[in-house]
């Protein structure tokens, strides 16, 4: 079985270290970068299958990193773990709102680094599988689980991992009300940043790039969102 590639842009040489060991006791394949460019440069030639990501880098920053990679049609849909000193819960929005899909703040558990990894890898691959509910279609929307695509209006938009498993899940359970809650533990998964605004902030990316469809996604003052289906 091919060992899955990590790449992991840290400059801080004992962190670094501790991170690549334990990725690479756990069976990945391990690249790293220790500045912005040198770790930019390695993501668009290597297309690793993740991105471990500090945020205060030398050089380009994390955040300027994500942007970059989210804008680059050959690595949008990397999924990328954002790793910092930073835990206020206002850097955590900035990161999930340029498109990381999730955060882990210093100092973290190694082990929950690798569960946060594996979770994000298992979120962006398509079910082996493909079923009758991977296929969800709406009048003028289409969210496709099993080949990662999402169609708004017969033009192709793209979506990260995250935003993807969330429109989903929403679009799969029309006109219900779902808590936040339940998105974070059901649409974004049990390693997830435990945030009401981390739901928020996926919602409003969501909203943006389905356009013309963007009022299928109501919000529920106090409780959450609902999909609406009565558009069709």
């Amino acid at each position: 079985m091919k060992r899955q590639k990590i790449l992991v842009i840290e400059d801080e040489p004992d962190i670094l270290e501790v991170i690549e060991y334990n990725l690479a006791r756990d069976g990945f394949r391990v690249v790293t970068a220790r500045d912005g460019d040198a770790g930019l440069r390695l993501a668009r030639a290597e297309l690793p299958d993740a991105v471990v990501l500090d945020l205060m880098l030398p050089g380009i920053d994390g955040l300027e990193i994500c942007r970059r990679l989210r804008a680059d049609d050959v690595t949008r849909t990397l999924p990328i773990v954002m790793v910092t000193a930073k835990g206020e819960e206002a850097d955590i929005v900035v990161g999930l709102g340029i498109g990381a899909d999730d955060y882990l703040t210093k100092p973290f558990s190694p082990r929950e680094l690798v569960a946060r990894v594996r979770a994000v890898l298992r979120r962006a691959q398509p079910q082996a599988a493909r079923t009758g509910d991977d296929r969800l279609e709406f009048a003028g929307l289409v969210i496709d689980r099993a080949r990662h695509e999402v169609l708004v209006r017969g033009d192709p938009v793209t979506f990260t991992p995250t935003e993807l498993r969330l429109l989903h899940f929403l679009g799969a359970h029309p006109g219900r009300v779902l808590t936040r809650d339940q998105l974070l533990s059901r649409a974004i998964g049990e390693h997830a940043v435990v945030l009401d605004r981390n739901i928020d902030v996926h919602v409003r990316s969501i909203r943006k790039k389905l356009g013309a469809e963007r009022e299928r996604l109501e919000t529920v003052r106090g409780v959450g969102y609902r999909f609406r289906d009565d558009q069709d």
